[in-house]
């Protein structure tokens, strides 16, 4: 590899080097030498910014996280716009055709990872417990504007809503889902507590 090339935005450069090799070869395959010649760089680049592998891939899932945030304040700002199904299928469809599956595979993989994360993190599956605070916060935003149920259980629903789009898109490399399929779960699921 070659030494002395500036390298921009290596946290980042690095970061979605990790995420295309975790997508094309799985977590097994991620390791420190597999990230860095993803990236095109030296191996010292990446333990010159990380304490270690794991303290580099503890940030990487960590960014992931912050991207779910930023997805979360755009879902909640759709509240009372647009049909509620549509809204959950959209966001459902834009979490876990990203990299959230794969990162789901990953922590679960390395033991070392979790450990770390449940220094920093709330108890839960990273990713998807942040994945059902946002489509929590959304459906609670809906119940607040009318448009669901007063006595809707928004946590419950959340919660149904995450494990049924992880189990729909878990496993599918490379092969597109329907967004029919994704809407009819959304559909089934919120039935009961949209108002009429």
């Amino acid at each position: 590899m070659p030494t002395g090339v500036a390298m921009r935005d290596v946290r980042e450069q690095l970061f979605d080097a990790a995420e295309r090799v975790l997508l094309s070869a799985g977590p097994n395959a991620l390791t420190s030498r597999a990230v860095t010649t993803e990236a095109g760089c030296a191996k010292g680049v990446l333990h010159r910014h990380f304490a270690d592998f794991d303290a580099f891939l503890t940030e990487l899932v960590l960014d992931r996280i912050g991207k779910i945030d930023e997805q979360g304040a755009a879902l909640r700002r759709s509240a009372g716009t647009g049909a509620v199904a549509d809204n959950l299928t959209g966001a459902l469809t834009e979490l876990f055709e990203s990299v959230a599956v794969a990162i789901v595979s990953l922590v679960t993989f390395r033991d070392e990872l979790r450990v770390r994360l449940r220094r920093v993190r709330p108890p839960g599956v990273p990713l998807l417990t942040e994945a059902a605070a946002m489509i929590a916060a959304y459906l609670t935003a809906e119940r607040d504007l009318g448009r669901l149920v007063a006595a809707t259980e928004v946590d419950t629903l959340a919660l149904t809503l995450i494990g049924t789009g992880h189990l729909l898109f878990a496993g599918r490399e490379g092969v597109p889902l329907e967004p029919e399929a994704v809407r009819k779960v959304v559909t089934t699921v919120i039935d009961g507590a949209l108002v009429r």
